[in-house]
This record gives C-alpha cells, sequence and structure tokens, in this order.
C-alpha cells in the first residue's frame, strides 16, 4: 500500500476480537500487579478483561487469583475475609453466608449445612485463574473458555535483558478506553514531538525523517537495534553510543531495552484491560546504569510527567472514540498499528480454528517523520 494512501479501519466482524476496539485477546498473560502488591494472608479486588478477581497471597507465600464471585449468591468474595483452617491453609469466607473457599478455588465449608445433609461440597468451586510470578510481576492467565479442558498455559512471557534487583521505576495510569486504543499509543511513532514537548525530549521543531527496520517476533514484532534518534535528548544522560531495540507483543506489551557499554535500561510498558471501556498502563524500569541512581529523582518525575502527558491526550480522545467513527490509518507511521490490528485478528483465528498463530508481519523498513 502506498505510503500516503489512508486506510479506513474495516467494521465487519466474522471472528471473535475482530473489530477493532471491540473484544479482548484471550489465552494470553497479562500483568495483574507487581509481587509486593500481594502481602501474605491478604486478598485485593480487581477486575481485568471485564470479570472480577480476587487476587490473594496465602500466609505460605503463594499467589493466587479466583473469580471474585460467590456461587450461592453472586456476593463478592473481596468483601470477606481470610479464615484459617484447621490444617494451616487459607481460605476466603464469604461475607453472606460464610462460604469458604480454598486458594485453589474448591469449597471448604457451607456452615447452614447440617451434619445429616448429604450434599457433597466438593462438587462447590469458585473459578481459578492459573498465576504465575516472574521477575517481580504477578501474570494472569485469561482463557478463551475456562471450561473447556485445555492444557496447562505456557510460561508468561519473559521479560529479556533485565539486570536484576528490583524495578528502579514502577508507575501506573488507568486510560478511559478500550486497550486497542490504549495499544496504539505505545507503537505510534508520530506523536512524541505533539504530546511530549519537553527541552528534555523533543519539539515540534525538531523533527527528522527515521527509517527504521522490523521483524517478526513471538506473537508480535521488533524493531531492531539501532542507535536512538538524535532529537531525542533524554537520551544523552546515558552516554556512550546506546543503541535500542523495542519489540511489542500481543495482548498489549511493550520492551524498550536499551543497551550503554555493559550497561542495560529496560523498559516495559504493559497494558491491562480492566473492562471494554478503561485500560490500566503499567510501566516498569530496570537498569544497572549509574544514571538511576545518582539522577533517580529527576528522572522519577519525567518519567511520570511523559506518562501523564499520554493521559492527557486519551482524554483527548475519549469523548470522540464514544462516537464509534470511522478512523485512519496513514503511511509507515501507523504501519505498527495495522500490524497490532492483523495479529489480534490472526489470534482470534487461530484460537477459533484450533491451529498455531501464524505471524501476519513481514521483515519490512519503515519510513516516517518525526
Amino acid at each position: 500500500m502506498p505510503a500516503d494512501d489512508a486506510q479506513l479501519l474495516t467494521r465487519t466482524a466474522k471472528l471473535p476480537a475482530d473489530r477493532f476496539g471491540e473484544g479482548f485477546v484471550r489465552d494470553a498473560w497479562y500483568v495483574a500487579c507487581l509481587s509486593p502488591d500481594l502481602k501474605p494472608g491478604k486478598t485485593a479486588k480487581h477486575e481485568f478483561l471485564g470479570e472480577p478477581v480476587l487476587l490473594g497471597r496465602t500466609r505460605q507465600g503463594e499467589a493466587y487469583a479466583l473469580g471474585d464471585l460467590c456461587p450461592h449468591r453472586a456476593a463478592a468474595l473481596s468483601a470477606g475475609r481470610v479464615h484459617r483452617e484447621a490444617d494451616g491453609t487459607d481460605s476466603i469466607e464469604c461475607p453472606y453466608h460464610g462460604w469458604r473457599f480454598g486458594a485453589d478455588g474448591a469449597c471448604k465449608a457451607i456452615p447452614s449445612l447440617t451434619a445429616d445433609s448429604g450434599f457433597d461440597i466438593s462438587k462447590v468451586r469458585v473459578r481459578r485463574y492459573p498465576v504465575v510470578e516472574s521477575q517481580g510481576l504477578v501474570w494472569i492467565w485469561m482463557a478463551s473458555d475456562p471450561r473447556r479442558a485445555a492444557p496447562p498455559p505456557e510460561p508468561p512471557p519473559t521479560i529479556p535483558g533485565v539486570v536484576g534487583g528490583k524495578p528502579k521505576l514502577v508507575d501506573h495510569l488507568d486510560y478511559d478506553v478500550h486497550i486497542d486504543h490504549a495499544v496504539l499509543g505505545l507503537i505510534d511513532p508520530a506523536h512524541g514531538p505533539y504530546v511530549h514537548q519537553q527541552w528534555w525530549w523533543r519539539t515540534t521543531a525538531s523533527q527528522h525523517e527515521k527509517a527504521k527496520t522490523f521483524r517478526p517476533s513471538e506473537a508480535g514484532f521488533t524493531m531492531v537495534r539501532h542507535a536512538p534518534s538524535k532529537n531525542s535528548k533524554a537520551y544523552a544522560i546515558l552516554g556512550g553510543e546506546p543503541l535500542t531495540e523495542i519489540t511489542f507483543r500481543l495482548p498489549g506489551l511493550r520492551w524498550e531495552h536499551v543497551s550503554v557499554g555493559d550497561k542495560q535500561v529496560l523498559a516495559l510498558s504493559a497494558m491491562t484491560p480492566i473492562n471494554a471501556h478503561k485500560t490500566r498502563m503499567n510501566q516498569i524500569i530496570w537498569s544497572d546504569h549509574w544514571a538511576f541512581l545518582a539522577l533517580y529523582p529527576i528522572i522519577r518525575i519525567a518519567a511520570r510527567a511523559f506518562l501523564r502527558q499520554d493521559g492527557k491526550i486519551v482524554d483527548c480522545q475519549t469523548p470522540g472514540l464514544r462516537c464509534n467513527p470511522p478512523l485512519m490509518w496513514v503511511g509507515d507511521a501507523d504501519q505498527q498499528a495495522r500490524w497490532y490490528h492483523q495479529c489480534k485478528r490472526e489470534w482470534a483465528a487461530s484460537r477459533w480454528e484450533g491451529r498455531p498463530f501464524r505471524n501476519p508481519v513481514k521483515e519490512q523498513t519503515l519510513r516516517w517523520r518525526t
């Protein structure tokens, strides 16, 4: 397609998640929270992909996730309390009638039953979501059909190049848009001079033509390692000759891995849909570079300001997106948006048809001005 052609987003739906701005990527891992957010013996109320979820950690240290819905009268289990069973394990007590459920979702007790009732409580369960902790993050597996027998999910994506230790910076922000629109902000290279106007980043007066090579990668695509743009002044504080590689993969994960000699900076932007109209942006940065020790207060303020500028522009979009207008993808600057939509559709089709995912992305050099 010529770079100066405009493409309208189609709105015909044949598969789940086929329409842009609707549906979610299922059978996928999402960032639920940071590991330190879950305290032993505590629970927290959450919502992921429109589903109420209770996240917790047993006193023995195991993270777990249950459907936050008692099967008796649909009361929120998160409004109840953690109960210690006679065997020392934890259960969640429903605040309505005291039904108790273990971390595996199995019913432990129904207090209203008499000893001779004959009711088999082992038949009562709440949904249990697979949870994995990896590299300081808690990941939750959102299945396409929890009732259908399926092999255990693959491990969550491994974050490349982590230098170890705790994240140097953690932030999050909720956007009042569907995850599709939130993801576009991660992979849109043209908004920087307008949304992120700072002396230490770039201005509308400092725009250059860029040419970047992209290759298909697991469930997404990668901008291959390259020197950062000269008009992105923030990279200057790293010194030396920084090289960066940017990878995007479904369902909404973007890694920027910067290396300066033997030092590294790794930024993960992870989009987790709360529901069809709200998405949480999780921003986590690891590094062993001296700048994150010496200049931490300045970097933290700058990073928070950067993220909230994205939030401000999303606020500008939200009223218009509620009208569900046809949107446009124009030129190479919007090619990553096309790829995201193609990958999402192919992911849904592969699950629908019971076959492996076939990455629609082909190696290509894209050119745009920013």
